[in-house]
Order: structure tokens, then sequence, then C-alpha cells
């Protein structure tokens, strides 16, 4: 089973779709991966034997490629000195919104949650 930075791979998936179950790597960086490592594309995971598993992670490391808890540290950073500035981008972080402008009279559903019912008012009869 191929193991990089910490990832078990998929065994019967081609090299260049396994590296992007690895956070931070996707198809296109995983072909530029792969010719850097000189790996051939249309191998499977499962075939790649130590040399080449060891290619790849230099190459990984050669590109200079925050991956995993890295990039996951750094997002979340980032993320927290906008919320700390109290920024209009960082406010709408904190509060759960959409940050990139979309409206939210209607839609939204995926930042906002599920929908609550509110509550109508109770009617009082008058006694006429």
């Amino acid at each position: 089973m191929a193991r990089v930075l910490g990832i078990d791979l998929p065994k019967n998936k081609r090299i260049n779709i396994a590296l992007t179950y690895i956070y931070g790597i996707g198809p296109t960086l995983s072909k530029k991966i792969l010719e850097k490592a000189n790996v051939v594309v249309s191998k499977k995971a499962d075939d790649l034997d130590s040399d080449e598993i060891r290619r790849i992670r230099e190459a990984i490391q050669a590109l200079g490629i925050r991956t995993e808890g890295e990039l996951k540290r750094l997002i979340f950073s980032n993320i927290k000195r906008l919320q700390d500035i109290r920024c209009y981008r960082g406010i709408r972080h904190a509060k759960g919104l959409p940050v990139r402008g979309q409206r939210t009279r209607t839609n939204a559903r995926t930042r906002k949650g599920k929908g609550r019912a509110v509550g109508g008012l109770k009617r009082v009869l008058a006694k006429t």
C-alpha cells in the first residue's frame, strides 16, 4: 500500500487520481508532481515500488507544496486573523454567513444551516 505524507493512497486507482486524496493536491498539481518525479501517470497506486514513492515525496517537497495539517493550520490562521481585526469578511465567518457577497434572502442554506420555523404571535380575541 502506497503511503505518502501520512495518507494511505487507494490501491485500485491510478496514481494521478490517488494523489488527489491528499488535502491540498488537485488534478493539475498531481500531474505536475508525477512529471517531476518521472512516474508513469497510468500506473496504479498499488503497483508503485518504494523508489517511485520516494521520488513522489521528494517532488512534493521540492515544489514546496503545503498539504494536510500545515495547509489547514494556514487557512485557519488566516480566518482567525480576519476575525481578530473585525473586518467584514471576518464578521461573516464568525456569524456563519456567506463571505463572498452571495445573497442570503434565499439560498445560502449551506452556510446558514437548516431553516428554523418562527412561531407566530397568538391572537387574543377581543370580547364584544
